[in-house]
């Protein structure tokens, strides 16, 4: 699957520059094209200055809001990042349409954090405007959630998080949520934080996408999951995560098996990585949630098997009961099995109806001078009257 790729604000331009990283790591170890394009876009000149592999000439890094921001950001006030990107749509787009591969393109992805000013009121608007012009390709968005500091310090964060996946929602296809928190290392600086969580958000793509652009034979899937699998499991709210199991590079895995130990241990591998991929979760959820699922195995051609497809199916079917699952296998990985999990059209997704209410809360408190309101709802239709939209 190939996808444009389009950062929005700081965290959503870092992340694009993940991704074109990603790219050029296809390119060398694989000789795939995954990401024909890759942009960023923001109103603050030193954000952009601060990317590594996405190019740094002025249709690719792409400054908007220059007379209203003066390069300076909108200072985390999303109505105004969105009226910024309504104003200088035309701008992005056009620089959209100088991608050479952009017809071989299945797919947009557009990524932003839910919680600053720029990205988050830029992306449900520009993805309404590509959509508009693109209407033969869907639209996805990336949505990174805040880290718990932020929505504990920052009041604005909560409403900025609520009014940016209500508006994503009316017009992306489908949303890949991602809570920061679940990448943070302790140990780590801020810096290096951020670059390793800005990693694991988008290694998870890699196999994916690549599983369905490989050109070599004797890398080509039994069984194939290609841009039409994913277009047709994704919609609404999702989720990615991936899991690894490490063969020993002395172990059963590298003589020729001879007994039902080592058979037993290849299954128990495969469901490691599973079980890894659950855990690891862009957010978190409930599995029984999803309507539809996916995953792809990828192992070395002579340790998979029909058996550890049939249990790795079972074990994802015991969670995800209700959802039309969609499978592949990618014979690819050296020495490791890897396994890629998407769960999309989640029903009930706690952690953002939490958001809607407590965004409730604050435009009460700040607009009509009460304090200490509290809301019952039944679920998210409930809430998303409530919620101001972007668009």
């Amino acid at each position: 699957m190939k996808l444009v790729v389009i950062g929005l604000g700081q965290c959503g331009g870092r992340i694009a520059d993940e991704f074109a990283r990603l790219n050029r790591k296809a390119r060398v170890q694989r000789g795939t094209e995954i990401i024909p394009g890759t942009f960023a876009v923001n109103t603050d000149v030193a954000d952009l200055s601060g990317l590594t592999y996405i190019r740094s000439n002025y249709q690719q890094r792409i400054l908007i809001g220059n007379q209203k921001s003066g390069g300076h950001g909108v200072g985390k006030i999303n109505e105004l990042g969105a009226e910024i990107a309504r104003e200088d749509s035309d701008k992005i787009i056009e620089a959209v349409r100088t991608t050479q591969r952009l017809a071989e393109a299945d797919a947009f992805l557009l990524v932003s954090s839910a919680a600053g000013g720029t990205g988050s009121g830029a992306i449900p608007v520009l993805t309404q405007q590509l959509k508009e012009r693109y209407t033969d390709k869907p639209l996805y968005n990336l949505i990174v959630l805040p880290f718990e500091h932020e929505e504990l310090t920052e009041r604005r964060t909560i409403y900025n998080v609520a009014t940016c996946l209500k508006s994503a929602y009316l017009v992306a296809d489908a949303i890949f949520l991602v809570d920061n928190q679940r990448y943070v290392k302790k140990n780590f600086s801020i810096k290096a934080n951020l670059a390793e969580i800005n990693t694991s958000v988008v290694k998870p793509f890699y196999n994916l996408l690549s599983a369905g652009e490989e050109k070599k034979p004797a890398y080509i899937g039994s069984k194939m999951l290609d841009a039409g699998d994913i277009i047709q499991t994704l919609s609404g709210w999702s989720v990615i995560g991936h899991g690894e199991a490490r063969f020993s590079r002395f172990g059963f895995f590298f003589r020729k098996k001879r007994d039902f130990r080592e058979k037993s241990l290849e299954t128990h591998k495969g469901v490691q990585a599973m079980q890894g991929a659950i855990s690891g979760l862009s957010l978190k959820c409930d599995p029984a949630d999803a309507k539809r699922g996916l995953y792809l195995l990828s192992a070395p051609p002579e340790e998979m098997n029909m058996d550890l497809i049939k249990e790795l199916g079972s074990r994802l079917r015991e969670i995800a009961t209700d959802a039309t699952i969609r499978s592949g296998d990618y014979p690819r990985e050296k020495g490791l099995v890897n396994v890629t999990i998407i769960l999309s059209e989640l029903a009930n997704v706690k952690r953002i109806t939490d958001y809607f209410t407590k965004a409730i809360s604050y435009i009460h408190t700040t607009r009509r001078g009460r304090e200490g309101l509290e809301y019952e709802h039944e679920g998210l239709e409930d809430l998303f009257g409530d919620i101001p939209s972007l668009l």
